[in-house]
C-alpha cells in the first residue's frame, strides 16, 4: 500500500467546458480514498476511468509509453492537463512505478525486441523470451509476471484485452499474489467482470455523479453477464 487518496481540485479547473473538466464527475470529486492494494476504476466508456489513471501517473512522475505521433481529426485541448490539478496522497513517501496500456503495448513489445536485438539479455527482466514471438495473451502475461515482481505502484490500463477468460483468472491470482507480498499497489482501469470480481479489491464507478465504491454484484457489469447467462444470446 503506497497511494492512500488522490486529491481533486475541480475549483481550480481551467474551464469546464473541455473534456476531461466537462465531466460531471470530475467537478463533484473531490476526494478519491484507495483503501488496499487492489483497486478497479469501472465505468462507461468515455466516463474518464482512464483520463484519471493517467492523470495520477503523471502526478507520480511514471512514465506513459507512447506510440508515435499521429495526425488528429478532432483533439481536446486540455485532454493531458488533469494531471495539474489533483494531488496524490503517498503512505511513507514516494515510490517509483509503471504504467500499462494495452493500446499502446503492440509498439512497446516491437522496441524491446528491438533493443534485445543488440542486447539479448534484456529480455530477463521481461520473462526471457522475445515479447513479440508469443501470443498476444501470453506476451502480456510474461510482461506482467515479470514487470510486477518490483516493488512500485501499478497503473494498468484495460489489460484484460488479450487474455481469454482462463488467463483473467491467472492474472487474477498473480494480482492477489503480488498485492499480498506488500511491495506492489495496482490502480486498474477495466470492463471485465472476471477482474472485477477479484477477492478484496476495492471497486470505484464513474458512473454516477462521483467518483464512489460500489460492490461487485451491482455493477452494470454483473448484471449484464448474468442476464445473458440466465437468458441465453439475444436472437
Amino acid at each position: 500500500m503506497h497511494i492512500t487518496a488522490v486529491e481533486l481540485h475541480p475549483d481550480r479547473f481551467p474551464n469546464t467546458s473541455q473534456y476531461p473538466f466537462s465531466l460531471p464527475v470530475l467537478q463533484n470529486t473531490r476526494t478519491i480514498e484507495l483503501p488496499g492494494p487492489l483497486t478497479f476504476l469501472l465505468g462507461e466508456n468515455g466516463s474518464g476511468k482512464s483520463t484519471v489513471l493517467r492523470a495520477i501517473s503523471r502526478r507520480c512522475g511514471i512514465h506513459i509509453w507512447a506510440e508515435p505521433p499521429m495526425g488528429r481529426v478532432q483533439r481536446s485541448p486540455c485532454e493531458d492537463d488533469l494531471h495539474q490539478y489533483l494531488d496524490v496522497q503517498w503512505k511513507e513517501g514516494e515510490k517509483p512505478g509503471a504504467f500499462f496500456s494495452a493500446e499502446t503495448y503492440q509498439h512497446l513489445s516491437q522496441m524491446i525486441e528491438e533493443w534485445a536485438s543488440l542486447d539479448p539479455n534484456l529480455l530477463g527482466y521481461f520473462g526471457g523470451k522475445s515479447l513479440v514471438s508469443q501470443s498476444h495473451g501470453e506476451s502480456f502475461m510474461s510482461f506482467f509476471a515479470s514487470r510486477f515482481v518490483r516493488e512500485g505502484v501499478y497503473l494498468l490500463d484495460e489489460p484484460e484485452s488479450a487474455l481469454s477468460p482462463r488467463r483473467q483468472l491467472a492474472f487474477v491470482q498473480l494480482l492477489q499474489d503480488m498485492a499480498r507480498d506488500g511491495h506492489a499497489q495496482f490502480l486498474i482501469a477495466s470492463h471485465s467482470p472476471i477482474l472485477l470480481s477479484c477477492p478484496n479489491a476495492a471497486l470505484l464507478s464513474f458512473d454516477g455523479p462521483a467518483v464512489a465504491p460500489v460492490k461487485f454484484e451491482d455493477t452494470d457489469y454483473c448484471r449484464v453477464y448474468r442476464e445473458l447467462l440466465a437468458d441465453g444470446a439475444p436472437s
